[in-house]
């Protein structure tokens, strides 16, 4: 079986890998400024889509110009939250160089959809094809590629604990698959990160949020639309703090709420967002909530768009006030500015905060324990590190552990 690594070797985002010349595993954007995409011409045979972040699915409308017309293969929420993610994506580069796509390849890409559950075998360009439970969010899958002589397993990404007994995500169930395959291609996110004992962590959140709102302050929380928000949604709930959410996060819960096989407790996803006020946006309601003590959970995570940047502006010169980020801020990103400078550009202005930052690490991949804990059931089977910034860094890890390792480059084919 030969891969081709079109994207996401050495790097985070814009994953694309090719097999055998025929299937394409994910085809996503990495948001630089401006975008890019994953590189060389490609035209596969059938498309297979590992889950619906926008650095995995973010590009697919894009492989649907010309007569190509290839089949995507995905889970239901996960062909739901990437046309979501198109129409957004739509709404920001339109008709503009930065973006592959238009309205006209959306629409062909949902003539083209095929959905599978997960566990449920389907056959694509000639290969046998399995998604299992990747634990990161909604519909997000492991494939598991069979081309008659080798299986093929592309983690994509995933969380897992170290530990059967440890809390996990609210959301989603961590991954417990562990399918049979001659190779193995890894995700490395956070090979090199710890990450906080989830009960503690929200135990952390929730006190801070607590005490900023009795204190007569108003909390931001940055989410990302997809997991993220729902995840901070479920704690809220289960705390009895009062909340409203906006932005895109908005539409994605209401998608997500279609889906209740693929959500840890449908039940509390419903009473979390009962427990939420949805955001509008009209009639200069943002401008009100910032008089409120309350919290907004609002995106976008990384502060580079969406409501966030008419929230901050409002709420920043009053210490009481609090903006809680949930999650990594990649270097570049305004929240990274903020957390290193204070201060940080919001619609072309770069303002000075008073209010609090705080910073925690919701993160839905594996840390470096969850990871060692997924590949030691592959201890004798060859593994491809991928999806992450130091991919060379933890082969050398992996093999000084004794595993059959490699780091591709990018634009580079291993046969395996």
């Amino acid at each position: 079986m030969d891969v081709e690594f079109l994207g996401g070797a050495g790097e985070v985002g814009r994953s694309a890998l090719l097999v055998n010349d025929s299937v394409l595993l994910d085809y996503g954007i990495k948001t630089d400024n401006p975008p890019q995409y994953p590189i060389g011409d490609v035209d596969p045979e059938a498309v297979v889509v590992s889950h619906g972040h926008l650095d995995h699915s973010g590009a697919v409308p894009a492989l649907l110009r010309g007569s190509n017309r290839p089949p995507v293969h995905w889970t239901p929420p996960t062909r739901a939250l990437a046309l979501r993610l198109a129409e957004d994506t739509l709404k920001l580069h339109g008709n503009t160089p930065q973006c592959p796509f238009t309205e006209t390849h959306v629409r062909r890409l949902t003539q083209v959809s095929e959905t599978h559950g997960y566990r449920e075998s389907f056959g694509a360009a000639g290969h046998e094809i399995t998604f299992f439970n990747a634990g990161h969010i909604p519909g997000s899958a492991h494939v598991l590629i069979d081309d008659g002589e080798t299986r093929l397993l592309y983690t994509g990404d995933f969380y897992a604990n170290e530990k059967s007994t440890a809390r996990g995500q609210r959301l989603v169930e961590s991954t417990t698959a562990r399918p049979e395959a001659d190779a193995v291609i890894t995700e490395s996110t956070y090979h090199d990160v710890s990450h906080s004992d989830r009960e503690q962590l929200e135990e952390r959140f929730v006190e801070s949020v607590q005490t900023t709102v009795w204190e007569g302050g108003t909390v931001i929380v940055p989410v990302f639309a997809i997991g993220r928000a729902q995840e901070i949604l479920l704690i809220c709930a289960d705390n009895d703090i009062d909340c409203y959410l906006d932005g895109m996060a908005t539409d994605v819960t209401r998608t997500l709420r279609q889906y209740p096989g693929y959500v840890r407790d449908a039940k509390a996803l419903q009473r979390a967002v009962s427990n939420a006020r949805f955001v509008t946006g009209k009639h200069g309601q943002r401008s009100r909530l910032t008089d409120k003590n309350t919290v907004i959970l609002t995106t976008a995570g990384m502060l580079g768009g969406g409501p966030v940047v008419s929230y901050i502006p409002q709420i920043r010169q009053h210490p009481t006030n609090k903006i809680a980020l949930t999650g990594y801020q990649v270097e570049g990103t305004p929240g990274r500015e903020l957390v290193e400078t204070g201060r940080a550009e919001f619609d072309g202005r770069v303002l000075p905060v008073s209010a609090q930052v705080e910073q925690y690490d919701f993160s839905a991949h594996a840390d470096s324990a969850g990871l060692r804990a997924f590949l030691d059931s592959y201890q004798e089977t060859p593994v491809v590190v991928n999806h992450g910034d130091d991919c060379a860094g933890y082969a050398e890890e992996l093999a000084d552990d004794g595993f059959a390792v490699s780091a591709p480059e990018l634009g580079e084919t291993l046969s395996l």
